[in-house]
């Protein structure tokens, strides 16, 4: 009962508390905004470290995403959807098809957004898996770069994908960048081409943030 109803509460109300002492900026490309405003499909490419800086952007994004079917999938799935985020249940190893078809389904149906973890759910670590692609050639949906830089991150070492978490009253600088057009039937979505331009662009927008935050500490 613990696991599965109190730490939910738990972990949603601290996030909740700690997001509330964030001074968050935005630095989003014109082509974004407008797929927003004109509720246009769009595909957020992210690392898997970066989940937890994202998870306050699920409602103003309208996102739909995958969260794993591990007991940890369940706590960051509960948690997602009471940010505002539509999910899917499934992995790489475990249920991948059928996750892909409920997040397609969502955004179908309810004009969501996808976000994924693009090194996801297991590594390694900023390594592009075809997924991404594959999401973005059914739906024809272009691919953008979703990057972060916290001024003062908790980082969960321990963790296989870095996890980040801004401690209070840190500034979070989010960064979204085009990256592709929508991914057609010629590309094969395993093409080693389209995974490193997107390791690219995350990798260059990680950097950036970074920078930014460093010039802006006292």
């Amino acid at each position: 009962m613990f696991r599965a109803i109190v730490l939910p509460v738990l972990v949603y109300a601290l996030y909740r508390l700690m997001h509330a002492t964030w001074r968050v900026t935005f630095d989003e490309c014109p082509s974004f905004r407008q797929a927003l405003a004109e509720k246009q499909p769009v595909v957020l490419a992210h690392w898997h470290g970066d989940e937890l800086a994202f998870l306050h952007l699920m409602a103003r994004y309208r996102i739909a995403t995958i969260t794993s079917t591990s007991k940890d999938g369940e706590l960051m799935n509960k948690v997602a959807r009471w940010m505002g985020a539509e999910t899917s249940r499934g992995s790489s190893t475990r249920g991948g098809a059928n996750a892909l078809r409920g997040v397609i389904g969502h955004c179908r149906r309810e004009g969501r957004n996808v976000s994924f973890a693009v090194d996801g759910p297991k590594g390694p670590i900023y390594k592009v898996k075809p997924g991404v692609f594959e999401f973005s050639r059914l739906m024809q949906a272009p691919i953008y770069a979703a990057s972060v830089g916290v001024s003062r991150p908790h980082v969960f070492n321990r963790a296989w994908n870095k996890a980040v978490l801004p401690g209070f009253f840190s500034r979070v600088h989010i960064s979204i960048k085009p990256v592709l057009p929508p991914v057609t039937k010629e590309f094969d979505p395993r093409c080693p081409q389209l995974a490193g331009q997107l390791e690219t662009a995350l990798n260059q927008g990680r950097q950036s943030m970074c920078q930014l935050v460093a010039c802006e500490r006292p």
